[in-house]
């Protein structure tokens, strides 16, 4: 199964025998509007909201922003979304691509293959909307953690030196000339620079195969042995996942990230445009 569905696809595949189960996961990352009052304002027929802050990660600390939620936790949820072993899945968000790669990317790490993103998410989608909160019928889902590889901070900084770290941030945070969120800016020492809106077109939507493949391979990735991506709290990370997954590179998630790395004074910090 591809990880992505266009708009047109899912709405066919909503009006045939077996419908995927839709999950919400507009996801806003420095608040703003409240995304379940966006969610019960409009959202695809049948979708349940999952609440990525509370249900797709564990409680902020020395882990980061979004640690990995408790498996016990995350797998409730899924049961309550309607999520079944046998289910497929379609997530999708605002249109970032950020909120919706972090449930797609934490079902598969949780052992559910079946689970695709809606390219271009809510932005794409042409057919009705509903408003109002759905109830699934209770899915039997059991996470089995581990099928997507992970890195910690220590193996975050050997990919760095051995192989390919890509940095999904804003390139401005990356060089260090500004951090709106973390205790201080810059990058781990030897990351790669690769912001996450270089994955998409102009159009919103993810950009072909073939543009991913030349854009990784211009930042290394088909000559590095293993590679490896990070962003602020591990969130638009996923969707540098994802990207690399459309484009035939398997990558790793440091999923504590740079909210995690730029937490520990022990951690050294590099500054500017430059690998290093």
């Amino acid at each position: 199964m591809t990880s992505l569905i266009s708009a047109s696809a899912l709405a066919e595949e909503l009006a045939g025998a077996r419908p995927p189960v839709l999950l919400d996961v507009r996801f806003q990352p420095m608040g703003g509007e409240n995304q379940q009052q966006a969610y019960l304002a409009g959202h695809l027929p049948g979708a349940l909201f999952v609440d990525l802050d509370a249900e797709l990660a564990a409680t902020p600390g020395a882990a980061g922003r979004h640690p990995l939620p408790d498996t016990e936790l995350f797998g409730a949820a899924m049961r309550r979304a309607g999520v079944s072993a046998g289910s497929s899945v379609v997530v999708y968000d605002g249109g970032l691509g950020w909120g919706a790669a972090r449930a797609w990317w934490l079902l598969r790490w949780a052992g559910h293959t079946a689970v695709r993103v809606l390219d271009g998410g809510l932005a794409a989608w042409q057919g009705p909307l509903e408003s109002g909160a759905v109830t699934a019928e209770a899915g039997d889902f059991v996470p089995a953690p581990g099928a997507m590889p992970v890195l910690d901070a220590d193996a975050a900084a050997k990919l760095a030196r051995d192989g390919l770290l890509l940095d999904a941030r804003a390139a401005e945070r990356y060089r260090g000339e500004v951090e709106p969120i973390d205790r201080v800016g810059g990058h781990i020492p030897g990351a790669v620079s690769a912001p996450t809106a270089d994955n998409v077109g102009p159009d919103g939507l993810l950009r072909p195969a073939a543009e991913l493949t030349a854009r990784f391979a211009e930042l290394g990735a088909t000559r590095a042995e293993r590679v490896g991506t990070y962003c602020g709290s591990g969130v638009s990370a996923a969707q540098q996942v994802l990207a690399l997954e459309v484009a035939g590179i398997e990558s790793a998630l440091y999923v504590g990230s740079w909210s995690e790395w730029s937490s520990d004074t022990s951690r050294p910090v590099a500054i500017g445009a430059e690998r290093g």
